[in-house]
């Protein structure tokens, strides 16, 4: 770990674009969001359904889509692949068509029958809106390329998260900590908002110190907790989670409850920092209980 002075180089340290910015759950694929199918390509549409849900459409010979633009306007949230039906006997067999246009999707390999005919836009909506919701529930939540250039197209933040992130790229962490407050406050089931407390809570903590006085303080005061949280947000700052951990989790037992009850709070914070799946948020998760009981 290097002693150079905080209060520049932490804000690099600590990458904060994956909190506040996430990227699509998928990598975004390539091609657009429209594409045709037949019997011997329709692999093809079985794999992309693992990124979005995808909209097959049955068609009669010459037969123009009717769904492509109201699927593009869902901006490479669904894809759709039309299949000429005189020409693809084995998929209008497994997808059961009985007249044309027919209209099934696909969701993580899986068919969905969906309509025949051609109903009203506002029905058409209304059914891609459950297919997308399906597809949550599978684990289907990735975004297509939607521009020729093949770049995918970024949702706009939520206006609080948006106003957090200003915030932190104009270094004012008290703003950004109010906006993630602030949205917890209003949703508290909001991990990306939870998420993103805990990380800018530790670099409003980090400015302005320098690694030297941070550990040397830990140093001197081997026993004491805000010595010792100290230099724990200074080693996550640096990536260095399992020094954090043991360095906490080994303190825990000897300090008053108050102390206690911080750095507990403290650990959660790194958890969300982490990611709850990381291996060692795992070990010091279970730690961490066996300690409070």
């Amino acid at each position: 770990m290097t002693n150079a002075p905080m209060g520049g180089n932490l804000r690099g340290a600590v990458d904060l674009s994956s909190l506040v910015r996430p990227a699509n759950p998928e990598p975004a694929a390539s091609g657009g969001v429209s594409r045709t199918a037949n019997d011997s390509s329709f692999t093809a549409v079985l794999d992309l359904s693992q990124t979005v849900p995808v909209i097959v459409e049955f068609l009669a010979p010459g037969e123009s889509s009717r769904l492509a633009s109201i699927v593009e306007s869902y901006n490479g949230k669904i894809a759709i692949a039309t299949v000429d039906a005189s020409t693809s006997p084995q998929l209008v067999q497994a997808f059961q068509v009985a007249e044309l246009p027919t209209v099934a999707a696909v969701v993580a390999g899986r068919p969905v029958q969906l309509f025949a005919g051609v109903p009203a836009e506002e029905d058409v909506r209304s059914v891609f809106d459950q297919i997308l919701q399906l597809a949550v529930q599978q684990g289907v939540t990735g975004t297509l390329a939607t521009s020729e250039t093949g770049e995918p197209t970024e949702e706009p933040l939520p206006p609080l998260h948006q106003e957090a992130y200003d915030a932190i790229s104009a270094g004012d962490y008290a703003r950004a900590i109010t906006a993630y407050q602030t949205a917890i406050a209003q949703n508290p089931r909001d991990n990306l908002a939870v998420a993103g407390l805990a990380q800018v809570s530790l670099l409003s903590r980090l400015d302005g110190l320098t690694a030297d006085q941070v550990r040397t303080a830990a140093a001197e005061k081997p026993g004491d907790a805000d010595a010792q949280l100290a230099v724990a947000d200074l080693d996550v700052s640096g990536g260095h989670l399992e020094d954090a951990f043991s360095r906490l989790l080994d303190l825990f037992p000897t300090l008053e409850q108050s102390d206690k009850d911080r750095v507990r709070a403290r650990l959660l914070d790194y958890f969300e920092i982490a990611g709850v799946e990381d291996p060692r948020v795992v070990a010091a998760r279970r730690r961490l209980t066996l300690l409070l009981f």
